[in-house]
């Protein structure tokens, strides 16, 4: 009778929705169920977040805070009290899980979080973990921790993973617009959370378990990761052999089968390219499984910002200019083009290399006018303008993230030097440019 009674307040979207973790993941699906007409609450830990939303305002540049205003109130309550969650029929849990210092997975935000809402957890309630993890993490690990109480899954209360395929920016795609893969500990978990899913997006895709769900996540990033790996390799390579790896990929994209471009650049980012891949390997050696194929990826990519820092050291020598001392301005500091998210940012790392070479080094970023600490980095830099006398200025200029906003004519013309690795200049004939 529960399970019926919440599959029906579901579909009568009656039923209390609450989000944990408001930042890229958690906040457009938080504001995404409020507009389909859902009581959602929003959960953090960050007061500064909840006041910003407590007066309508957004901290994501592609959630216009007019989207926050409209629900505000009737639909949609922000909160750092957790106590309010025992009041939720449904409880989405979108925490990071990042890698330790030692490069290992980092599940504390989410255990901690399970310990949360064990401690409001009562009958009849749906929990759903979004966060990328391992198999093993939903049904194991967060069912042990909930199941303290008493309650069992599938019996009292109901579990499930659904991984989150956020794009940001993508103006092709929205949640609404993307299909949700659904696993559930139970076919009553899975049925809960397709009813609840199924209220906002176009289509539920339903899996076995929590696992198959897990792994799904993993399989579509590792793809990625592996195939980036691939045309970064051939980049390096190309390089060498006086081939443009830029051209190469044009010429193949036109084959009609059988091929799916990828590009190289000067590292990963992101929150789920570069992390993905080790949760998997880590995974695996508990089953005495070692994946070389995506450790051999991850290497690749890896190494790609050392790469980077060489080609300009490079150029800058054949210029009489020694890389100590001298002037760079990394253009972009996000990790992809027209965002302001920052998250495991080539550029970043870029940066660190640079400053450990004894260079001096500025940004520009239209969308991040300032560095924000982050897990690994705190530079406490501001963006600097993109003037002619300012880029004249610098003895380099790196161009690591390709946003629209830039203008790459005005930028070439007036830099001594233009390292470009996103192939940003394809347009353009000079000899200051230089493709890394």
């Amino acid at each position: 009778m529960e399970h019926e009674d919440l599959v029906r307040r579901i579909e009568r979207k009656e039923a209390g929705v609450g989000v944990i973790g408001l930042g890229y993941v958690g906040l457009p699906l938080a504001i995404a169920f409020g507009e389909a007409g859902f009581r959602v609450t929003g959960f953090d830990t960050d007061p500064a977040k909840i006041r910003l939303l407590e007066r309508g305002e957004g901290y994501i540049k592609y959630v216009p805070s007019q989207r926050i205003k409209e629900i505000l109130g009737n639909r949609f309550r922000p909160t750092t009290d957790f106590g309010m969650l025992k009041e939720m029929d449904c409880i989405i849990i979108c925490v990071p899980t990042p890698l330790s210092k030692y490069g290992e997975p980092d599940l504390s935000y989410v255990f901690n979080t399970a310990k949360t809402i064990a401690r409001h957890l009562r009958k009849g309630q749906l929990v759903v973990l979004e966060s990328t993890t391992y198999p093993g993490t939903t049904d194991e690990d967060l069912r042990a921790i909930l199941e303290e109480t008493g309650l069992k899954a599938g019996e009292n209360f109901y579990l499930a993973f659904s991984p989150e395929r956020e794009d940001p920016n993508n103006q092709d795609f929205s949640i609404s617009t993307i299909p949700k893969v659904v696993g559930g500990y139970s076919p009553r978990c899975l049925a809960a959370a397709k009813a609840l899913y199924g209220a906002i997006v176009v289509k539920t895709v339903p899996v076995s378990s929590t696992r198959v769900a897990e792994a799904t996540k993993l399989v579509e990033n590792i793809f990625r990761a592996v195939n980036i790996a691939f045309v970064n390799e051939l980049k390096m390579l190309f390089d060498r052999m006086g081939i443009d790896i830029w051209e190469v990929i044009r010429a193949a994209s036109t084959k009609p089968f059988g091929y799916m471009p990828f590009y190289p650049g000067p590292g990963l980012g992101g929150h789920c390219i570069p992390i993905d891949p080790v949760y998997l390997t880590w995974k695996a050696r508990q089953y005495d499984f070692h994946t070389r194929f995506i450790e051999l990826a991850g290497e690749i990519n890896t190494y790609m910002p050392y790469y980077v820092v060489q080609r300009t050291s490079d150029a800058l020598n054949d210029r009489g200019v020694p890389l100590r001392n001298a002037r760079i301005l990394i253009l972009g500091l996000a990790y992809k083009k027209d965002v302001d998210d920052i998250r495991e940012s080539a550029s970043l790392k870029l940066i660190e290399l640079f400053l450990a070479r004894g260079a001096k080094v500025d940004y520009n970023d239209p969308h991040v006018p300032e560095t924000r600490k982050t897990r690994r980095y705190d530079f406490r830099m501001s963006s600097v303008p993109l003037t002619e006398d300012n880029l004249a200025s610098y003895d380099c200029v790196v161009i690591s993230t390709n946003h629209s906003a830039y203008d790459y004519a005005f930028i070439v013309g007036h830099s001594r030097l233009v390292i470009d690795t996103r192939n940003a200049t394809s347009h353009l004939e000079s000899p200051k440019v230089v493709k890394a």
